[in-house]
């Protein structure tokens, strides 16, 4: 147990203002410890709204921990009794799977042929998943605790409010719905199909539900508990809420209403519901909500192939409650402000830094980059750099000692960055032709650069293009700087261009310059 720190409720960071909550309770209940969780719908893979949700959730333990001192757990549920209403399109043998439509996924053969269940199979991978990342956590399984007996007593205790859990219910469905609704799912005795039927009748006393199959016709007992039934899903999370006691989850914006009606339900059961927040969905290059179905979103290997995974962690931190645009394009911005936040944390350990709660607290030795990521995409592009060694060649001659084994962050990034201009820069670069008052600046950076030392460093590169920049008639020195990403890289924007002349070289920068005067007197 760590040394309780309650001076962090003043620091301004979303973690520890949920934290602080979180604290509130605890301190309310005198339980001690205090469980978190993140729940999982195992009939899809793990994504990259997993690793949002369970990176969020462990940031917000941490700074627990770090405020209180006590101790706390991570749940990572799995609600894998859950009937597989649809066949996904990316498994084999989906025609096998078919002929399972309705039963509990870790009833149904798998697959893929690799574990026991389509369940289990689907769980492993999120436990893989989720373990590659680092993550500290305990995975449960809906079909364990419910076969176990670890919720006989919450089931129980819902058979015995049936009626007030069902009028939470009811106003939100349709007529038909509402005639049928139940919070009770048997599993069918004959079928083992998971059962969206009306109870006859609901027996807590006798641990028993009476239903019809409305196929055959015939009457059916099933036991409330052992696994035997299951709760539907509102009720489910509240019956979850309350077995377990969880203190704290989060859950997306379309959840809203779920979250309203399982608080409900929660307290109808005589629970405390866990203490929430909402975070916003991800929009996709053109604003529009991302669904896996449409497949316009990006997904976690995407983002792998072309950043680290801490900056995957650095845009899950950054204003978690605004909708953003998850694409392409936002990559090489979340790389470059982890880069800047960890050189900070390098500097102070201050805990409103996201890298402190990326790192928990503290910049690991291999963690930073004397290179910016666009920087990296600048060199690549100008170099045309297919073969890492390429890059190294410049990056040894900016950085003395440079070398994969010695900055091994920067040996990733430089893979990454690779990967990312030939995908994504190098289709869309278009150098254009440099107007009258741009061309007579760029002979004017000519002389200037020819008569610059040889060890000319960055900031006296910096200076002399700001120098040139004034000298003519530029709106303002933006248009300038635009002039030379767009003339001499074929970008819109780039990194500081003293830094890109610096790694790049004088002498490299003069023949970009003059290869661009040369096209356009061509023309």
């Amino acid at each position: 147990m760590s040394a309780a720190d309650p001076s962090l409720r003043t620091v301004k960071a979303w973690p520890f203002e949920e934290a602080a909550k979180v604290a509130d309770r605890i301190a309310a209940s005198g339980k001690g410890m205090a469980l978190f969780e993140t729940g999982y719908g195992p009939s899809g893979l793990p994504h990259i709204g997993t690793f949002g949700e369970v990176a969020r959730t462990t940031w917000v333990r941490n700074a627990f921990t770090r405020l209180t001192g006590l101790p706390s757990r991570l749940i990572a549920f799995s609600d894998d009794m859950d009937g597989l209403r649809k066949v996904p399109d990316n498994v084999p043998n989906r025609e096998m799977l078919a002929r399972h439509l309705g039963k509990p996924l870790t009833a149904i053969p798998d697959p893929f042929g690799t574990h026991e269940s389509f369940g289990a199979h689907n769980n492993a991978r999120l436990k893989a998943f989720l373990d590659a990342f680092g993550f500290d956590y305990e995975f449960a399984s809906s079909t364990d605790y419910y076969r176990s007996g670890r919720f006989d007593a919450a089931l129980r205790r819902m058979a015995a409010l049936h009626e007030e859990v069902r009028a939470v219910i009811l106003p939100t469905l349709g007529p038909e719905r509402r005639a049928t609704y139940s919070p009770f799912l048997p599993i069918h005795p004959e079928t083992g199909v998971v059962m969206q039927v009306p109870m006859e009748e609901v027996r807590p006393e006798e641990d028993l539900l009476v239903w019809v199959d409305p196929a055959t016709g015939k009457r059916h007992g099933t036991r409330i508990t052992g696994g035997h039934c299951k709760a539907q899903w509102k009720a489910d999370w509240a019956l979850r809420w309350y077995a377990l006691g969880v203190d704290y989850e989060m859950s997306g914006k379309d959840l809203i209403d779920s979250v309203r009606l399982s608080s409900r339900i929660c307290r109808i059961l005589g629970g405390e519901p866990p203490v929430g927040f909402t975070y916003e969905l991800f929009l996709d290059e053109h604003g529009q909500k991302i669904s896996k179905s449409k497949g316009n979103g990006l997904t976690i290997e995407e983002w792998l192939r072309y950043a680290p995974p801490e900056s995957l962690a650095q845009f899950m931190y950054q204003a978690p409650q605004r909708a953003k645009r998850l694409h392409f394009d936002v990559i090489p911005r979340a790389v470059d402000e982890y880069l800047a936040n960890v050189e900070r944390l390098r500097e102070a350990p201050e805990p409103a830094n996201p890298a402190w709660h990326i790192h928990a607290g503290a910049a690991p030795e291999a963690a930073g980059s004397p290179v910016s990521f666009s920087m990296l995409l600048n060199l690549a592009s100008v170099a045309g750099a297919e073969d890492p060694e390429i890059l190294w060649g410049f990056l040894r001659r900016y950085v003395p000692g440079a070398s994969p084994e010695a900055m091994p962050m920067l040996a990733r990034l430089v893979e990454h960055a690779i990967a990312y201009w030939r995908d994504f820069v190098e289709p869309g670069r278009r150098h254009r032709a440099p107007t009258p008052v741009e061309r007579a600046a760029l002979e004017d950076l000519l002389h200037g650069l020819r008569a610059l030392p040889a060890d000319a460093d960055a900031e006296q590169i910096q200076a002399l293009l700001y120098e040139v920049g004034k000298r003519h008639p530029f709106p303002g020195l933006r248009d300038w700087f635009g002039c030379l990403y767009q003339v001499l890289l074929g970008q819109q924007e780039g990194p500081r261009f003293g830094g890109f002349v610096a790694l790049y070289g004088i002498p490299g920068t003069i023949g970009l310059i003059e290869a661009a005067l040369a096209r356009e007197a061509a023309l």
